[in-house]
């Protein structure tokens, strides 16, 4: 794929979306939802044929869809998994979804997956396979893609890059796009003690495709210090919220997912959750 300065081809409505989960299923199916779309996680659905495709038919069928990947290992040093890469294609051909996204992180290595997206260090070495992965999965779903800002825990003391620099020269130099997580932005300022406010106004905002929102929860490291996780298991918190405001503000509206992965709650909970970012967009457009 060739590189671009212009913001990211993507196809979902600029409205606010949220994570499918089965058990949502019924209450989704029984009426039109005030949803712009939906987004699932593109490993469930690797399998094939069963309930989970019949359901996620439906949804092709009725809303904008939205795949977001967490198994490429976008910033592993060893070679992509080419089967991986297959399964992704696949999937991409049979849904033809508005979006596709990764994220900016390592979760395998040397055929072992680990359930958690792991930090990179912030490097030339780093970036040029970072860059060299990007455009093989480019070329391989013959898609632009976009790739998400990590939330962080521990830092590396070799990183020599900026993030948002890191991710501007990605966007550059492959031509993808940006998924701009707010609460990532968030989580990580608190535990490393930087403003969320000068990372977004560094952050390439022209070249995001679509915002993710979720909640955190706080807990305390070994040494006892505040640390806050990226749980996707709580409400958005309101100094999230204020933080998307800017950024919307600074951006433009932007198509926005709630994401809501453990302790989900009924989908009325979710809904509303949507609801409140539809509200801020709606907003944000009044206001330009």
């Amino acid at each position: 794929m060739s590189a671009s300065h212009d913001r990211p081809a993507s196809r979902l409505p600029v409205r606010a979306g949220a994570g499918f989960k089965p058990e949502h299923f019924s209450a989704i199916a029984a009426e039109r939802q005030p949803l712009g779309f939906f987004e699932v996680h593109a490993e469930n659905y690797m399998g094939a044929g069963g309930v989970p495709h019949a359901q996620l038919r439906f949804l092709r069928e009725t809303y904008a869809l939205s795949l977001h990947g967490v198994g490429l290992s976008i910033g592993s040093p060893a070679r992509l998994d080419r089967d991986q890469l297959s399964r992704l294609r696949r999937l991409c051909d049979l849904y033809q979804p508005e979006s596709f996204s990764e994220h900016l992180a390592w979760s395998s290595h040397g055929g072992i997956f680990y359930n958690d997206l792991l930090p990179l260090p912030l490097t030339e070495a780093t970036l040029a396979a970072v860059i060299s992965h990007v455009d093989e999965t480019q070329n391989a779903l013959a898609r632009q893609i976009l790739i998400e800002n990590p939330a962080t825990y521990v830092r590396f003391a070799q990183s020599e890059i900026a993030e948002t620099a890191f991710l501007a020269e990605l966007a550059r130099a492959t031509g993808c796009g940006l998924l701009l997580d707010v609460n990532n932005v968030y989580v990580s300022a608190r535990n490393h003690g930087f403003d969320p406010r000068a990372y977004i106004a560094e952050f390439p905002l022209h070249r995001v495709g679509e915002i993710h929102l979720a909640g955190f929860f706080e807990t305390a490291d070994d040494a006892g210090a505040q640390l806050l996780i990226d749980s996707h298991g709580a409400p958005v918190a309101a100094e999230v919220r204020a933080l998307y405001d800017m950024t919307i503000a600074r951006a433009g509206a932007l198509p926005t997912l709630i994401e809501w992965d453990n302790d989900v709650p009924a989908w009325p909970v979710l809904r509303d959750e949507a609801l409140a970012a539809q509200a801020a967009l709606d907003l944000c457009a009044r206001a330009a």
